[in-house]
């Protein structure tokens, strides 16, 4: 019997949302992604103890400041668990600059130009690598910069229409809706407790952003993100990318259901609005409160569990 995950992998690239390299080789995913709160739960793994002590020795090496060995630890430590992604997946891995960074424009930039020099120096060619960066206005203005510049990008905690209608506009590679961040703030904020698939308002806004993206023929790639059951992941069947906790690939990997096509470009075309400026950018984030409410709470998050990483490291400095 074929799997659900078999008949996705026929429609969808996907994607393993993790940076368990032994969960990565067991469902052998197209790319994978990475972030603070992954990292910090992968170097718990005993397997990881070699990164870490390679990172950290490498960092010693480079200054005499704690303050810029923990940077450089942790940068170092991003690249090589990425590297040893990239030894399985044939695609490309996702790597995330410092969520405290996420509204500084040329800081980002900056960060994503250090994290790829790493790479290159480790004999990576930049074309599997894409830089992560929040989805905030001054993280879509780096990414615009950063792709002019050849490096692809990945704009994630994306969770308004504005956001991902700026990122298409600025050329990005790829976004990253989160799906399952979406359904926990309805869940939360209203009386509405439980949806049907094809109701979860995750699942909705990656809809109307698919269908948006190739009506107006952008190239930029959707990718689903952030999933809380497989019911989600059955209602974006077909998206371009979809990135699956490795729970919900077993999940999958053990359902031989039909899958039917969810997503699909219709080859309906029309000419493009004119471009989103700052200040509707900013407008129209602000009157939806999920997204304002995510955002900020995704940023904080992500920057908690990178100074819990950096301690972690600082222990062996």
């Amino acid at each position: 019997m074929t799997t659900q995950l078999e008949q996705l992998r026929k429609i969808t690239t996907v994607v393993a949302d993790t940076g368990d390299i032994t969960a990565i080789a067991k469902y052998k995913p197209e790319d994978a992604t990475t972030n603070p709160s992954l990292l910090l739960k992968a170097a718990g793994i005993p397997a990881y103890s070699g990164y870490i002590d390679e990172a950290v020795q490498w960092a010693k090496g480079q200054s005499n400041s704690r303050n810029q060995q923990l940077v450089d630890a942790s940068d170092r430590l991003a690249v090589l668990v990425g590297r040893e992604i990239l030894k399985i997946v044939p695609g490309r891995v996702s790597t995330e600059v410092d969520a405290r960074l996420s509204f500084d424009t040329k800081a980002s930039i900056d960060k994503a130009k250090r994290l790829i020099g790493f790479y290159e120096e480790i004999g990576i060619d930049k074309k599997r690598i894409l830089i992560k960066l929040a989805s905030t206005w001054e993280g879509i203005r780096a990414a615009e910069q950063l792709q002019k510049d050849g490096i692809a990008c990945n704009l994630t905690l994306l969770f308004s229409f504005e956001q991902a209608v700026a990122c298409a506009e600025a050329g990005v590679f790829l976004i990253s809706p989160f799906v399952g961040r979406i359904f926990d703030w309805y869940v939360a904020n209203t009386d509405k407790k439980t949806y049907a698939p094809a109701e979860d308002p995750g699942v909705q806004s990656v809809r109307r952003i698919y269908d948006w993206y190739k009506l107006h023929g952008y190239e930029t790639v959707v990718m689903g993100a952030s999933f809380r059951n497989i019911g989600q992941i059955q209602a974006l069947a077909g998206c371009d990318r979809l990135t699956i906790s490795p729970d919900l690939l077993k999940e999958l990997d053990e359902n031989t259901g039909d899958l039917p096509v969810a997503l699909k470009d219709n080859g309906r075309r029309e000419d493009r609005p004119a471009k989103i400026d700052e200040a509707k950018f900013r407008w129209g984030h602000n009157e939806n409160a999920m997204a304002t409410d995510k955002l900020a709470e995704g940023i904080r998050k992500f920057a908690a569990d990178q100074r819990k990483l950096e301690e972690l490291l600082g222990a062996k400095l």
